[in-house]
């Protein structure tokens, strides 16, 4: 297994939307309001076809789902942008126990790719811990800013 890098996102970060999960069932409408949230904050080029909401969307129910099923609810999600030309999709559970590692090589079925693919879809995958959370948050590119 592998080690995340540990880091809190930029401190200049600002918090643009906020939602708290406790089951899984709560996982359809993040993705609504996050969809909503992407467009309405000018994180994402309004044309429909703008793949980074679909992968934004894919990155924070991965997330979202992992910190539900290996964390303590609530997990709360966060839309968070900086002033490097960059959003951070945060996400806290209350399991401080636990590590978030990047799984070895398993069999077709068995799970444990989540966080690869993620880190392939962000630019950033980072953790961080509190005195009562721990976060796991991925960047991406606001539109303006991407190439």
């Amino acid at each position: 297994m592998t080690l995340l890098r540990t880091s809190p996102p930029p401190a200049q970060a600002v918090q643009l939307e906020q939602w708290s999960l406790t089951n899984g069932d709560e996982l359809r409408p993040l993705r609504l309001g996050l969809r909503a949230a992407l467009s309405a904050h000018g994180l994402v080029d309004p044309a429909p076809a703008d793949e980074i909401v679909d992968r934004v969307v894919l990155v924070a129910t991965e997330l979202a789902s992992n910190a539900l099923r290996h964390g303590r609810p609530p997990a709360v999600v966060r839309l968070l942008r900086c002033d490097d030309g960059r959003f951070v999709v945060d996400v806290a559970d209350h399991d401080l126990a636990g590590v978030p590692k990047l799984a070895g090589i398993h069999l077709a079925g068995v799970g444990g790719r989540g966080l690869h693919i993620v880190r392939t879809l962000a630019l950033d995958l980072c953790w961080y811990a509190t005195a009562t959370t721990k976060h796991i948050w991925a960047s991406f590119p606001v539109a303006d800013a991407q190439p």
